[in-house]
């Protein structure tokens, strides 16, 4: 037994892969009907190729009264299918087949049980008439107007597995809609696989066999199977028979049915797929776009707050650093608006801001205004990323760009919670300005200590101890007054440093709010974007594999 192999082959297993690509990218996003159908194509392509290359399955179906099961009995040589009122009453299909080796494998696989199989070969010495023959498995279907509802389900299935299928026509009901609105007009792409039978000619007067024939033709283009072959017959009188039968020996040879309709079925499928998937290209995110998602969330979380309080935490915290000793204590009474926030670098007990992590801030929540702001500049970038793409992968981007806005909020104040303010260490000049202080905070002392000494000795009428001078001037008082005004000098000088400081260490930590701000925004609402675009360009690359020509 030899399997679907070659170039051909190949080509189908391109195709199938290419269709179970576009199945997985579609899960969840197009019509679920459709997907479902696509992902049994895929399957049934698959199955099929691992099975008999040798093999043709062909299937007569038709309405009750065609005479299928005489056409069945007449290509068998054999009385094998009951006829008329005879037909039995069951929902499995009778199947003979020329060649036995690999047919059981194939005839499991369609679920013709045992008892239903019937080996063509083996019941007759083989003849010249039957080697033509060689490969071709015969399905006899129940009929597809029957009243039972078993006998409607096992047609559909089969008419999905056959390779090739020969549809009978009765005089009298050739445009029955059952048949052509349920099975001939589904079959528009598969024409190649596809045969129609009149039969019963021979109860036609016979200057209208042709007109009627005409008529069917009409019809058959009206379904989409302009090239179809259609036949004449009678399995009374044998008309047209050794036509059909040459028709079908010639497909047997030709082992192309198997591949031709797996080829339709992915195509008709993947055209499907391609319908309701579009071939509009996805915009890219602008970055006027992404800075404005950027800047909105920033400001809904708190981030303008954040950064007018790390400026003024700096400012208290250098007066507190590099004030001058007698009247820096006075900004001890200012609260640090950091630690209000719950966002200050340095903790009570001086561990650093990267040691101690704090995961949610005092941030006051955002107003409707600010939570509008957000929301606008959502639908704005998926507006930008779906303005060409068709209705169902619109909906899947946009549904997807909100698919996290529950704990956005949250996301967006534990960023700012975890994100280094830059305010942990303090500038080296703050350590030289305390120590200079300090300093000029002891000579004062010193001066103080000293004029303090001089008036004891005045009160007491002791001598007067000659101090030094400088230019006339007593070396206590010089240092009193040259300590203080120098210190109080100092502290003004390090105030405006500390306000050009400030200012420096407030833009830096809103350059890493920001940061951290359009981290949360990549993740929680540009990557789930990103990620459907990604299964939409995947399902258009696999539905472009599946329907290359």
């Amino acid at each position: 037994m030899r399997r679907v192999t070659g170039r051909s082959s190949s080509d189908i297993v391109t195709r199938v892969d290419g269709l179970e690509r576009a199945v997985e990218a579609a899960r969840g996003r197009l019509d679920p009907a459709l997907v479902d159908e696509a992902e049994g194509v895929a399957r049934r392509a698959g199955a099929r190729l691992r099975l008999s290359a040798d093999h043709t399955v062909v299937a007569l179906g038709g309405a009750t009264g065609s005479g299928k099961s005489s056409l069945f009995n007449a290509l068998c040589g054999l009385d094998l299918a009951a006829v008329g009122v005879k037909r039995p009453t069951t929902s499995w299909a009778l199947a003979c087949a020329w060649g036995p080796d690999g047919a059981g494998e194939l005839l499991d696989w369609l679920g013709i049980p045992k008892r239903h199989q019937v080996d063509r070969v083996g019941l007759l010495d083989q003849t010249s008439a039957d080697r033509d023959l060689e490969g071709l498995v015969l399905l006899d279907l129940p009929d597809h107007d029957s009243t039972e509802v078993a006998h409607h389900l096992e047609v559909e299935r089969l008419v999905q597995l056959a390779d090739a299928l020969v549809w009978v026509l009765d005089p009298q009901k050739y445009a029955d809609a059952a048949i052509h609105d349920r099975f001939l007009k589904p079959l528009a792409r598969h024409a190649s696989v596809v045969m129609v039978v009149l039969n019963h000619v021979d109860e036609i007067p016979a200057g209208a066999v042709d007109d009627t024939l005409a008529d069917v033709r009409r019809l058959l283009e009206q379904d989409g199977l302009h090239d179809v072959a259609l036949f004449a017959t009678s399995a009374t009188s044998g008309d047209g028979l050794l036509e059909l039968r040459r028709a079908i020996v010639k497909r047997v040879s030709s082992k192309q049915d198997a591949r031709e309709r797996l080829t339709a079925d992915i195509r008709t499928v993947a055209a499907r797929l391609a319908a309701q998937t579009g071939d509009g290209a996805p915009g890219d995110i602008a970055s006027s776009g992404r800075d404005e998602l950027v800047n909105a969330c920033a400001d809904a979380a708190g981030v303008p707050v954040v950064v007018e309080a790390i400026e003024d935490s700096s400012l208290v915290r250098a007066r507190q650093a590099t004030g001058w000793p007698v009247t820096k204590w006075l900004s001890r009474f200012k609260p640090d608006p950091l630690r209000r926030l719950h966002l200050e670098g340095i903790t009570q007990r001086g561990e650093r801001a990267d040691e101690v992590r704090v995961s949610r801030t005092s941030m006051p929540k955002a107003t409707p205004v600010q939570r509008a702001r957000v929301d606008s500049a959502v639908r704005s970038v998926a507006q930008l990323v779906t303005a060409d793409m068709a209705a169902p992968w619109a909906t899947s981007v946009r549904s997807a760009s909100i698919s996290r806005l529950d704990d956005f909020a949250d996301a967006l104040d534990a960023a700012v919670a975890r994100t280094d303010l830059g305010i942990s260490k303090d500038p080296w000049w703050w350590g030289a300005a305390r120590t200079l202080q300090w300093l000029l905070f002891a000579i004062t002392v010193i001066g103080a200590v000293w004029l303090a000494g001089l008036a004891v000795f005045a009160y007491l009428r002791l001598p007067d101890p000659q101090g030094p001078d400088w230019n006339g001037i007593p070396v206590p008082t010089l240092l009193l007054l040259g300590g203080a005004v120098l210190g109080l000098v100092v502290s003004l000088l390090c105030r405006l440093a500390a306000k050009a400081s400030a200012r420096r260490r407030a833009r830096r930590a809103a350059t890493s709010l920001h940061q951290a701000i359009q981290a949360v925004c990549d993740e929680m609402i540009i990557a789930p974007m990103h990620a459907e675009v990604a299964a939409y360009a995947q399902c258009r690359d696999g539905i472009k594999t599946a329907l290359h020509r």
